[in-house]
């Protein structure tokens, strides 16, 4: 196999589903924008290309012989690779098969469709597709996980269909590449808004095509959903679409191996920075740090208008499309300052400039803010700047001003400190309540280990920047209080127990059983731990979090298991990074060997594209060919099927497996433990600083030219 993946390398299992089965529809992009494909052969939902958005409205439906083709229960084949998604299902008498892709360079999705006569006799087969829009463009941010839609006007237009919005700025033209009969649907007005479970997307109309098939032979036509924010342009993004829909699929395969094969080469044309190719025997180890890269890659956005020219999306097709979120960028920190430094430092700055103790994420259509305040935020932007930092060799960044305002070095000190304006009575910081923290755990409130124990981390950390500027007495004072402090940290354990306690105001202790504080306190803390706690921390993990493929967020003995069905942080599964976070634990906490043994049963739960939002834990659905099964977008799970946070696996193997672990003043020792699962291992090309070394698994370290 070849050391840089391919879209074929990273290709989904085919998975065979029926009707509105336990499948998270798939996601497209081609980084302008993004588009859903449904459960059926031709439908897709949620194109968005910012600044054009239509929430989640679903069009392309598809009729075979006058019936809505779900209704023939026959089950359907979705084939996912990073350029297409090709879906296949068999009817009485014909195979049907269609490719979709977001075409490379356009505001646009093309379909192609084939369907093959397999009977004797010669079939006239009509095709019809239900088109449907609700185009609109915002002044404002996207401030709801929905993207905004509206009602729209329609007209017929040969082969296609013309939708607009009130204000006429934005378009979306649908149609197919062949002739055609196209109908406008002449139903009832549709509603303003969408309500889930009644509808109200709206049928704008239809487009038929009928094709002569002989027996054995097959027919084909394209269908294009392109958008603009004028008409002239949504129909220029069409016909350039639909002049060739079969070359748009092709230049898809072309495009996406272009972006990973630049992703692993030094100096491409493509992101400011590369990663290291890993050279390894060992498939798990490989399929995962692939996973971890192409789940980064996969959030690139540069559409026209993005305030930072390029950004990286959190989640996608179906939520909080143009938002970043502070949490999950960090999760993935050591990918994009590898991968991709100069748009992560103007994000960085971007942050910097705002008040990171307001919102969780910044519009990358305004640069304002989103959503409420997220209590990792300072330890998010302390390991954000840290890893920037320490892995570009950029320390000059530590004395620049963005906004005008205060050196980014005093940013550090404020963020290693702002948890003593958190303090009650108590000398750890209290952290609010159920939505500042996991959302849908209600113990986890107040003063909780983790981000506790980040403080004590962020502490060490800014101590180590200061002092290798030269400030030492500001150095040790931070460790002083580091020192205080983390023994308020570990008096929350539960001793015998393996798991923390959350403080309430009252001064009540709640157990808490989640992986959360397993993750954080292991990876920040865990030598200040004694041998014997840390010992009972990894037997509870193994014994209530740990699963063969995935992970348990909160322990099924955990009295608030009861509490939510959300499996990101609950007790039937678990958000993408917390099993790769919960390997790095186990790595620091002193077993190696255990993070080592999971990997091939993580590695089966890529087998369905990039990490979702959540995979269920595989007692609570099948897993799928052995793989942690993603969670679907549906009530109430309301998971999205992809998140950039996968650059957490990306880290496991640098940071912890490698034992690449740079300080500001270099690459120093390494240490890892990646050659008891492979000695010949080598992570060849990796950028420190100014240098670009061979990273071997005895911890050799070889200088590249």
């Amino acid at each position: 196999m070849s050391l840089i993946p391919t879209v074929a390398d990273l290709a989904a299992d085919p998975l065979t589903h029926h009707y509105d089965d336990m499948i998270a529809p798939s996601g497209l992009t081609n980084f302008l924008g993004t588009v859903r494909v449904e459960h059926d052969l031709t439908a897709v939902s949620a194109v968005t290309f910012p600044p054009v958005a239509q929430g989640l409205a679903k069009t392309a439906v598809l009729f075979v012989d006058g019936r809505i083709f779900e209704s023939y229960g026959a089950p359907v084949t979705h084939e996912w690779r990073a350029d297409r998604v090709v879906r296949r299902a068999s009817l009485v008498g014909l195979e049907l098969e269609t490719v979709t892709v977001c075409v490379p360079g356009r505001t646009a999705v093309a379909i192609d469709v084939r369907i093959t006569n397999t009977g004797d006799a010669p079939r006239t087969v009509t095709v019809m597709l239900s088109l449907a829009a609700r185009v609109t463009r915002s002044a404002e941010a996207w401030l709801d996980a929905e993207s905004p839609s509206e009602r729209n006007a329609v007209e017929a237009d040969a082969s296609r269909l013309v939708f607009l919005n009130e204000a006429g700025g934005a378009w979306s033209v649908q149609g197919v590449d062949t002739a055609a009969s196209v109908g406008l649907s002449g139903v009832a007005e549709t509603p303003d808004e969408y309500e889930v479970g009644i509808g109200g997307t709206g049928r704008g109309g239809d487009v038929t095509v009928v094709l002569e098939l002989p027996p054995g032979a097959s027919g084909r036509f394209g269908y294009v959903h392109a958008i603009g924010t004028t008409r002239e342009a949504a129909l220029a993004e069409f016909d350039a679409a639909a002049a060739d829909v079969a070359a748009s699929v092709a230049d898809s395969e072309r495009y996406w191996n272009g972006q990973l094969e630049a992703a692993f080469t030094p100096g491409n044309g493509e992101f400011s920075g590369h990663l290291p190719v890993l050279e390894t025997s060992s498939e798990a180890l490989r399929t995962l740090y692939w996973w971890g890269v192409l789940g980064v890659i996969w959030f690139r956005r540069d559409f026209a208008g993005n305030v930072l020219g390029r950004s990286y999306d959190t989640l996608m097709p179906n939520y909080w499309a143009t938002t970043t979120f502070i949490w999950d960028y960090s999760l993935s920190s050591i990918t994009h300052a590898l991968l991709d430094p100069e748009p992560m430092k103007r994000q960085l700055s971007h942050w910097i400039t705002s008040d990171t103790h307001s919102h969780f994420g910044t519009s990358s259509l305004t640069g304002g803010p989103v959503g409420r305040w997220y209590s990792v935020n300072d330890y998010a932007m302390t390991r954000l700047v840290n890893d920037y930092v320490r892995f570009t060799g950029d320390h000059g960044y530590l004395d620049e001003t963005p906004g005008e305002g205060r050196p980014v070095v005093d940013h550090l000190r404020y963020w290693s400190r702002a948890w003593q304006e958190l303090r009650g009575d108590s000398p750890l910081a209290d952290y609010g309540e159920i939505d500042n923290l996991l959302e849908c755990v209600s113990s986890y409130t107040h003063e909780v280990a983790s981000f506790n124990a980040a403080n004590v981390w962020n502490l060490r950390t800014t101590a180590a920047i200061l002092e290798a500027r030269g400030d030492r007495p500001a150095a040790a004072e931070l460790r002083a209080e580091a020192e205080t402090l983390v023994a308020s940290v570990v008096d929350l354990y539960l001793p015998g127990q393996g798991y923390f306690a959350a403080q309430q105001p009252d001064g009540s202790r709640l157990p808490v059983r989640h992986c959360y504080d397993f993750n954080i306190v292991g990876t920040t803390i865990a030598a200040d731990l004694d041998e014997s706690t840390r010992g009972e921390m990894v037997a509870f993990f193994e014994r209530e979090l740990q699963t063969p493929a995935w992970l348990r967020s909160l322990s099924p003995w955990d009295a608030d298991a009861s509490y939510s069905v959300r499996p990101d942080h609950q007790w039937n599964g678990a958000y993408p990074a917390w099993p790769a976070d919960a390997a790095r634990s186990l790595v620091a906490l002193g077993e190696p060997q255990r993070a080592l043994d999971w990997l091939p049963g993580l590695a089966r739960s890529t087998n369905q594209g990039p990490p979702a939002q959540a995979h269920f834990q595989e007692e609570a659905q099948p897993a799928i060919n052995g793989g942690a099964r993603k969670a679907p977008p549906q009530l109430p799970y309301i998971i999205d099927w992809a998140c950039s946070s996968a650059g957490a696996y990306v880290a496991l193997v640098i940071e912890s497996l490698f034992g690449v672990d740079p300080s500001i003043d270099g690459l120093g020792t390494v240490n890892g433990c990646v050659g008891a699962l492979d000695a010949t291992a080598v992570l060849r090309g990796l950028r420190v600083g100014d240098r670009l070394v061979d990273v071997h698994a005895n911890g050799e370290v070889v200088e590249r030219a």
